[in-house]
């Protein structure tokens, strides 16, 4: 199969490219971190008016419809410009709602579905051991087993990699919005869309960090010459690209079809190679890589649970061995 993306996606890609580049993402990151969201919900209030939180949202809930392949394609660049918040709980929620609402009660789906498309509320939804960002979410979904709740509150802070992503223990119990076997086949989906942006984050924090080893290692000079001439560096920068290269037509794939077993092949093969791309920098920076004053460091720290976040390499491996 050929791939290549029409005119119309390639300026989606731009334009969001374009909108991140000129917001002062490191700032809103560092701010989300510090329990400061005034920024992060400004930034996300941009995003919404691109049309990004519409991207899982059904044309019938004000959304742009179901549309995997510009999904990808817009938290990719997300990844890349480290932006905060629970962007990927976001869209699960969303494709969450929209599935019970086909098989279920809708109410929930039109009660939150048009607000998450339009930006005015962010939503996270603890389906595996953790919530992200609960505290600042409009709504805390608890998927347990075949029972879907919204919690009463963020529940107790975890503590977390990556102190941008800020992880929650919340409860079972609340208020009871659905269940029955429809509900697990609509965790079940929101799990998978939730992998596959997932995986384009990870791409995307590869791909800043790639960039910005890149640039340093053209100005870091030793021995009189600019540590990027020597061989053993541009080796390793040059297998972190193509780990990178080769994540990405898996990603697009998986977003075509949907699929189980593809979708685990993008998943791991995305948040490895943005977490080679992280080993690479850290090491090519040398002792200023450890420093939190650095920007370097928001994709560092990120790299690991962005590889670990909904689905494991371990569980995608057994996945794609399942077949």
């Amino acid at each position: 199969m050929r791939f290549l993306l029409d005119a119309e996606q390639r300026d989606f890609a731009r334009t969001l490219d374009a909108l991140l580049t000129a917001a002062d993402t490191p700032a809103a990151a560092r701010a989300w971190s510090r329990g400061d969201h005034a920024p992060g919900r400004a930034l996300w209030t941009r995003l919404a008016d691109a049309g990004v939180f519409a991207l899982a949202v059904p044309g019938s809930f004000d959304g742009a419809g179901a549309l995997p392949l510009e999904l990808t394609l817009a938290f990719e660049a997300l990844g890349r410009h480290a932006v905060p918040g629970p962007v990927v709980e976001t869209a699960a929620t969303a494709v969450l709602l929209a599935t019970l609402a086909e098989t279920g009660d809708p109410t929930p789906a039109k009660t939150w579905l048009p607000r998450l498309a339009a930006g005015t509320a962010l939503a996270t939804l603890r389906a595996e051991t953790y919530a992200l960002d609960a505290d600042v979410a409009d709504v805390v979904l608890v998927v347990a087993g075949e029972q879907l709740w919204r919690a009463a509150g963020p529940g107790a802070a975890v503590a977390s990699h990556d102190p941008v992503r800020r992880l929650f223990a919340t409860a079972d119990g609340g208020e009871l919005l659905a269940q029955g076997p429809q509900v697990a086949v609509a965790a079940e989906r929101a799990r998978e869309w939730a992998a596959l942006a997932t995986a384009a984050q990870a791409l995307g924090a590869g791909r800043a960090l790639l960039e910005r080893t890149v640039a340093y290692v053209r100005e870091r000079r030793q021995f009189g010459v600019a540590v990027g001439s020597f061989q053993a560096v541009k080796h390793r920068l040059a297998d972190v690209l193509i780990g990178l290269e080769f994540a990405r037509p898996l990603l697009h794939a998986a977003a075509l079809s949907l699929d189980p077993v593809e979708l685990a092949m993008a998943k791991l093969a995305c948040g490895e190679a943005g977490y080679a791309a992280a080993r690479a920098a850290l090491q090519l920076h040398g002792a200023i890589g450890y420093t939190e004053e650095l920007d370097l460091s928001l994709w560092l720290r990120k790299a690991r649970p962005l590889r670990d976040a909904w689905g494991t390499p371990a569980a995608c491996r057994a996945r794609v061995l399942r077949g």
